[in-house]
């Protein structure tokens, strides 16, 4: 057979093996892996990759390998799930870097962390000045939590006994041009109260509009596929604009 051919069936092979070790692990974002789960991650695409590109042996052999790895990642996130020492272990726990406006040079030290590193972290975090820091908590995914002392932290509508309104999440009534039924339905409407929106906007039709939202309050946000805005490339053309 076409070496081309075999790569190519491969390559469907290794994408549809993937996608459900991928369904069966479970969903996670990038940013909340640890360096173990970012190591796990690496060496199973890896495996897959081999898969698809190395014709010198059996294509078998590669599954194997990749069936052995994700079943391993899936029997460790069991393991991590029942037990609180076997996550400990394997996840790390977080550390503070920063207690009350000091610098933990010890733990810092053990994680290997320079203060540069501290401080790029801290400015991420809009931070500028050690001293309205309370607590600064490296989790196990890299990330630093930054707690600010209370009289640096921002005011909130509750510390100044402010009533808010209830902030939900809106419907989609309209997706890429299509009316979505069920979520009319869902909020008591109807396509004759959602076309009589539209038409107040002078939009003629729904597939004139690219996402159409109704928030809790009642309010309809369109966005039409054509906007009419000037189009702009970089940060620089919207400052031009001002």
């Amino acid at each position: 057979m076409n070496e081309g051919v075999v790569v190519i069936v491969r390559g469907i092979i290794a994408f549809i093996t993937l996608h459900i070790f991928a369904r069966i692990l479970g969903k996670q974002q990038v940013s909340q892996l640890t360096f173990f789960d970012y190591i796990l991650g690496i060496t199973i695409g890896s495996i897959a990759a081999t898969l698809t590109t190395d014709l010198s042996s059996r294509a078998w052999a590669h599954w194997v390998g990749l069936t052995t790895w994700t079943g391993a990642v899936w029997f460790v996130q069991w393991l991590t799930l029942r037990s609180r020492a076997v996550s400990k272990y394997l996840n790390g726990e977080p550390v503070i870097l920063v207690m009350n406006g000091q610098i933990m040079e010890d733990n810092l030290k053990k994680m290997r962390y320079t203060l540069d590193e501290l401080l790029l972290q801290l400015r991420e975090n809009n931070v500028f000045d050690l001293g309205t820091v309370e607590f600064a908590v490296l989790e196990t995914n890299g990330k630093l939590s930054v707690l600010k002392k209370s009289q640096y932290a921002p005011a909130t509508p509750d510390d100044l006994d402010i009533p808010t309104k209830y902030k939900g999440i809106s419907t989609e009534l309209i997706y890429d041009g299509i009316i979505i039924d069920k979520n009319l339905k869902r909020v008591n409407l109807n396509r004759t109260w959602l076309k009589q929106q539209l038409k107040s906007l002078d939009i003629k039709s729904p597939e004139q509009v690219f996402l159409a939202a109704l928030d809790t309050e009642g309010q309809l946000y369109v966005d039409l596929y054509k906007d009419h805005l000037k189009t702009m490339t970089d940060l620089s053309d919207y400052q031009n604009l001002k």
